[in-house]
């Protein structure tokens, strides 16, 4: 698998992924403002043209609101979500980000894992922000 920039030709796929991963999913075209803003900045993990996951972040200022991450249903618990994570944190560093934040389903137990291994910390509650009811746990990790 490789990293590149989000692209108008991984949008498909995508969007596939989406409600395997959400209970909001985003569509193709929810995508589309993704790929042409400069303040979005999106990798997408690759097997030749097989898209296995995705995440980004918009930059505000300097700190990074993290958007989306999601990885493929039969590729999840083999550590791509990891390194789909350690990529956005490296592409935040280099673009001048000094935080990030993220919201975080109270009910995705793994996501929250895998947040708080990196460092994220919660820093309050979101009540009933998802279509379903559930709270969102709003995270922030300090970069510097």
């Amino acid at each position: 698998m490789i990293f590149e920039p989000l692209r108008y030709e991984h949008l498909k796929q995508m969007a596939a992924i989406e409600p395997e991963a959400f209970s909001a999913p985003w569509t193709e075209r929810m995508f589309i403002p993704e790929v042409e803003s400069d303040e979005a900045f999106y990798k997408v993990g690759v097997n030749g043209s097989e898209v296995i996951c995705y995440g980004g972040f918009h930059k505000i200022f300097d700190e990074a609101h993290i958007t989306n991450i999601a990885v493929k249903k039969e590729y999840r618990g083999k550590g791509y979500g990891k390194l789909l994570l350690s990529e956005l944190i490296s592409l935040a560093k280099l673009n001048g980000v000094n935080s990030m934040t993220l919201e975080v389903s109270v009910n995705n137990h793994r996501a929250r894992n895998l947040y708080e291994s990196f460092g994220f910390v919660p820093s309050g509650i979101r009540k009933k922000y998802y279509p379903d009811g559930a709270d969102a746990i709003i995270m922030w990790k300090n970069l510097i």
